[in-house]
């Protein structure tokens, strides 16, 4: 298999491979926070939840091009994967620009660094969770940050799911010129 028989398969499969980018960048955000003990920070978990909608709307993609193959419309889910990945673009760029001081954070991110955890508040732990700061950069390589590394990754996803929505490759895009006479 060539560079361009690949590109054509991610192209025509494009909410199979969101979903599986999605799946992958939740699962290595997690892992950071299980195996490298960097805990989420209030932005961080916004920043997941854009993942959680563009991995949802894969699904939704892909079940109905198995049970619904007649409906036409197929390529719109790329548009909404555009929208997706456009919003989690924005919130890691924001979130980056908190990190190098550029502008506040939320009032979320205004913590002294303990608030109780769900298992305290039902009284089965007494410890206080370590919640970081939204502004504190926890991790970097090549001089970027997880936040500014999650922001280019949600760019080039949600140029790419537009790209695909518009340019009619997933077999069906509805914004696409083919098939209209």
């Amino acid at each position: 298999m060539n560079f361009k028989s690949a590109e054509q398969q991610i192209r025509s499969n494009w909410p199979l491979f969101a979903g599986f980018v999605s799946i992958s960048m939740l699962g290595a955000a997690h892992a950071f926070e299980k195996f490298g003990g960097l805990y989420p920070c209030a932005l961080c978990l916004h920043q997941r939840s854009a993942y959680w909608m563009a991995l949802g709307i894969a699904i939704v993609a892909l079940m109905t091009r198995k049970f619904a193959p007649k409906f036409n419309k197929i390529g719109a889910f790329d548009a909404i994967l555009a929208v997706a990945f456009f919003a989690g673009a924005f919130i890691a760029g924001f979130h980056a620009g908190v990190e190098q001081h550029w502008w506040p954070g939320l009032a979320e991110c205004a913590s002294d660094g303990n608030i109780p955890s769900s298992a305290d508040i039902l009284g089965a732990l007494t410890n206080a969770v370590k919640v970081p700061a939204c502004d504190a950069i926890a991790w970097s390589w090549l001089g970027l940050s997880m936040a500014a590394w999650n922001m280019i990754v949600s760019a080039f996803m949600a140029i790419y799911s537009a790209y695909c929505a518009f340019a009619g490759y997933t077999n069906s895009a509805p914004f696409s010129q083919e098939g209209q006479s």
